[in-house]
């Protein structure tokens, strides 16, 4: 496992369905990534619960990871994450202790609170709609609760599930699981690829409020940045502009496929909207090598992470493979020098 300034790096995918594609597409994609990821010494690779969402195949979590992990051989798999007010916490131990038992030692469970939808999504998944993530603690305990060693005269039981060592993450964009997961004791994962501004008061909030647990000892932070990589800082930017679109459409309430790149968004979106997406990615990073270098090492140095994690979407597979191989040189060129 290479790394750049001391740390790991991993992989977030959402398998995105790019205009003219479909979903079947995206799952090739995603398994070759996966593959190149594990090639290039990437540490893990997630990927994430959406619904309804045109431009987004990883739905069925559970199942994608299961095709990637059985498409790989080494790379750690798993959720980035799953929605778990979705979801009766029985299934989710169930799944992902078939997970496990399919795929020994390479399976982590992150888990987020949202619903990962809009409002008529989730009542599609969930069928009422009196709660609003606030019996995330309540559903998390019982989530542990199957996954424990079962005791003598437990009537329900996760099979496969029970007495499996799987780990288990806190997703969040803001405090709430922030400081749950410090209370906890757990590791933690901030989406600042698309909650930037709250990334350093969420880390704050976590490293304060963390108890030592069985399962960790100190805070382990990840965080999860988008980053556009690219040979010329112009064709970077320009490359990003498929994921400007995609939250565009989500502002507008049109939510699409992957779109290609523009070489003007000017001409597409107001000001008002160009704020509204700059809110939501202003802390992605994206040129080419030298500007990628600068951008990692300050991120690293301001929120002092344990991990990153890579997200990014493009329209063009060939182009995100090359954006992963350029971060893989440049923290396998810092590892090269810190060995000399």
């Amino acid at each position: 496992m290479y790394k750049l300034s001391g740390i790991p790096f991993s992989v977030l995918d959402l398998s995105p369905i790019v205009e003219g594609g479909t979903a079947a597409d995206a799952f090739r994609n995603t398994l070759d990534l996966a593959r190149t990821a594990e090639r290039l010494g990437y540490n893990r690779f997630w990927v994430a619960e959406h619904h309804n969402m045109p431009g987004i195949a990883s739905a069925a979590t559970s199942v994608v990871i299961g095709h990637v992990a059985g498409g790989t051989s080494k790379i750690r798999v798993g959720a980035g994450g799953i929605m778990l007010p979705n979801h009766a916490p029985l299934v989710i131990a169930e799944q992902f202790g078939t997970l496990e038992t399919l795929f020994p030692g390479r399976i982590d469970l992150g888990l987020g609170r949202a619903p990962g939808s809009d409002r008529a999504t989730a009542h599609a998944l969930r069928r009422t709609l009196l709660k609003d993530g606030d019996d995330f603690p309540e559903l998390l305990t019982e989530l542990k609760y199957f996954f424990g060693n079962p005791v003598t005269g437990q009537k329900v039981q996760a099979v496969p599930g029970g007495g499996l060592n799987i780990p288990i993450w806190l997703l969040g964009s803001s405090g709430f699981s922030a400081q749950l997961a410090g209370q906890l004791g757990m590791p933690f994962s901030f989406a600042a690829h698309f909650s930037p501004e709250y990334t350093l008061p969420a880390l704050e909030l976590y490293r304060s409020n963390f108890r030592p647990s069985k399962e960790l000892e100190r805070p382990y932070a990840m965080v999860a940045l988008n980053v556009f990589a690219a040979e010329t800082n112009e064709e970077a930017q320009r490359l990003a502009t498929s994921q400007h679109q995609s939250f565009l459409n989500l502002i507008r309430g049109v939510p699409g496929k992957i779109q290609p790149p523009v070489d003007d968004m000017d001409s597409i979106w107001t000001p008002q909207e160009k704020a509204m997406v700059d809110a939501r990615l202003g802390g992605s990073i994206v040129g080419d090598r030298a500007t990628v270098k600068i951008g990692l090492d300050k991120i690293i140095e301001q929120t002092q992470a344990d991990e990153l994690m890579i997200n990014g979407i493009f329209y063009d597979h060939a182009d995100r493979l090359r954006s992963y191989g350029i971060i893989s040189d440049l923290w396998k060129e810092k590892a090269a020098i810190s060995t000399v």
